[in-house]
């Protein structure tokens, strides 16, 4: 049986990256950010971004609506914040209802 070759390191240099002045960066034009189109194959209905407690960051990736409205069912009763990025926009869904104070009520 051949040996598996071990996948190689990447170290993570985020720390070298933000100690660098944010002079030393080109500035961009946000109007131009906002206009460059992300895009995705045709195959993928939506991108759902689950933003876990300790600030990871799990993506799910859905061909299908029911399975993605089972994983949106299941991160709204677990009061988790998570996006949702689809062909028509990304939208950030915070699962805690708002204080309303209306003195009508």
């Amino acid at each position: 049986m051949p040996k598996r070759k071990k996948k190689p390191y990447f170290s993570n240099r985020v720390e070298v990256i933000q100690k660098i002045p944010s002079d030393m960066f080109e500035s961009m034009d946000y109007d131009l950010v906002m206009d460059a189109a992300y895009s995705f194959p045709a195959a993928v209905l939506c991108i759902i971004r689950e933003h876990k407690p300790s600030g990871r960051v799990k993506e799910h990736v859905y061909q299908r609506g029911y399975a993605a409205n089972r994983k949106i069912k299941q991160l709204i009763t677990n009061e988790q914040e998570f996006t949702v990025v689809d062909h028509e926009g990304c939208q950030h869904i915070y699962p805690t209802l708002p204080l309303y104070d209306d003195p009508l009520a």
